[in-house]
């Protein structure tokens, strides 16, 4: 059984930011699942016995080697999409997350080609089909 396409899978989504008004993206390289050549925030599934908490600390260390210095939670949304072919079902938890710059990188490199801070509304192109409606949902908390 595969989460998010045999069940529905439960994932976080974290727009991190600088508290300066720059939000940190990834552009996904070819070891990513899929949108290849894409700019996204970052997100991952919520693995069985693991909380939320711990899922959103992992990530973001993992994505981009940072500690959550703020985190708040902007709610939630159904996404259903196809995936390679493959009708999916996601339950998408979404995050403000404040990291300090000065230890950003990419901690992926497998997965993402360039990791990079960009103005708040001056979003690089192309966007990952998600970042989008993720943003136009929680726009008013992301720009408060």
């Amino acid at each position: 059984m595969k989460k998010g396409v045999d069940y529905p899978g439960v994932t976080v989504s974290y727009f991190c930011h600088d508290g300066k008004g720059n939000v940190v993206m990834s552009l996904r390289g070819k070891g990513s699942r899929d949108e290849q050549g894409t700019w996204d925030i970052g997100g991952g599934g919520v693995d069985l016995g693991e909380s939320v908490s711990q899922t959103l600390r992992k990530e973001v260390k993992e994505e981009y080697c940072a500690d959550i210095l703020e985190q708040e939670f902007l709610g939630y949304r159904d996404v259903f999409r196809e995936q390679n072919g493959v009708q999916t079902h996601w339950i998408l938890l979404g995050f403000k997350v404040r990291v300090n710059p000065a230890q950003v990188k990419n901690g992926e490199p497998h997965k993402f080609d360039d990791v990079r801070w960009f103005k708040i509304g001056e979003f690089p192109q192309p966007l990952h089909s998600q970042f989008m409606p993720f943003f136009e949902q929680f726009k008013d908390k992301l720009l408060a």
